[in-house]
């Protein structure tokens, strides 16, 4: 199925986006490495737009208020949620911080239930059950830092948040053109990218101009980041405008198994037993929701 495909192009290029934007905190701070992927993702965005705008000449959006509503909260959402996500990488490591951010996965399939009326098979609420516990698994207090114990914390903060995310915008994608979801999804993601460049942008600009100087001053490095960006929100939007959060949330278990990778290779991080465990339960909880 095409959400599936989706889902799976998605993964690896948000986990290339959060790798290149944990090298930019330490010049510009969380809120800095967050602006790079809005600010420099949305030209990218935009250009996907206009080929699926002319490859879809029957489109017919309506842009009301229960539009409006999802894809600003989604906006805002994301912006609070990739500053904790940075923040926890850089506190626990680029690994644990993606496992710990799979708490998205059964946080998401609640609110799709509760909110969207999205419906789960008893495998796939199985598989929700058997994540949470993976999540609960790498959270518990442990031998470990108080600094890399609130990195733990915050990873998970960052998947709840993203819960929210998820379903806003497949809110806002099912509010502008329920009969066209790729155009609409893409359409959403200029939407969301252009509130979140402007309202972060002018926030930096008051409280935190130093930020925003490094954030100029490194565009060269930021437009891979903007890249894999966009073309990640892209993927993940689409794909949940054809299928539920919980599911589309679940086929990501494949950002596992290569931030793992990327956090050996890019940070020389090592992972220990508690975390292996914790994040093999996590990886098959997402496979048995997925499955189910």
């Amino acid at each position: 199925m095409l959400w599936i495909a989706l889902t799976i192009a998605a993964a690896p290029l948000q986990v290339a986006r959060n790798a290149l934007q944990r090298g930019l905190v330490e010049e510009a701070g969380p809120w800095g490495a967050t602006l790079v992927r809005f600010l420099f993702g949305l030209p990218f965005a935009l250009a996907m737009f206009a080929v699926v705008a002319l490859a879809t000449p029957d489109a017919d959006p309506h842009p009301g208020l229960r539009f409006w509503i999802a894809v600003t909260t989604g906006a805002t959402g994301q912006i609070v949620q990739t500053a904790l996500l940075l923040v926890a990488m850089r506190r626990s490591g680029f690994a644990v911080a993606t496992f710990t951010q799979q708490a998205s996965l059964p946080a998401a399939a609640l609110l799709g239930l509760f909110v969207l009326h999205d419906g789960l098979s008893p495998a796939a609420w199985a598989g929700v059950a058997v994540t949470t516990c993976g999540v609960a698994i790498l959270s518990w207090p442990g031998r470990i830092s108080r600094l890399e114990r609130s990195g733990l914390w915050l990873g998970v903060a960052s998947g709840v948040v993203m819960a929210v995310v998820l379903n806003a915008y497949r809110q806002s994608a099912q509010a502008l053109d329920a009969d066209h979801p790729i155009y609409a999804a893409i359409a959403s993601v200029c939407v969301a990218q252009a509130i979140q460049s402007l309202g972060l942008g002018a926030w930096l600009a008051v409280r935190r101009p130093q930020a925003l100087r490094a954030v100029v001053s490194g565009w060269r490095s930021s437009w891979g980041a903007g890249f894999c960006g966009a073309a990640a929100s892209a993927c993940w939007f689409a794909a949940l405008g054809l299928a539920p959060a919980g599911q589309v949330r679940a086929i990501g278990v494949l950002e596992l198994p290569i931030a793992a990778a990327a956090g050996r290779r890019l940070f020389q991080e090592r992972l220990g037993l508690r975390q292996l465990v914790g994040g093999a339960a996590t990886a098959a909880g997402v496979v048995l929701a997925a499955l189910g």
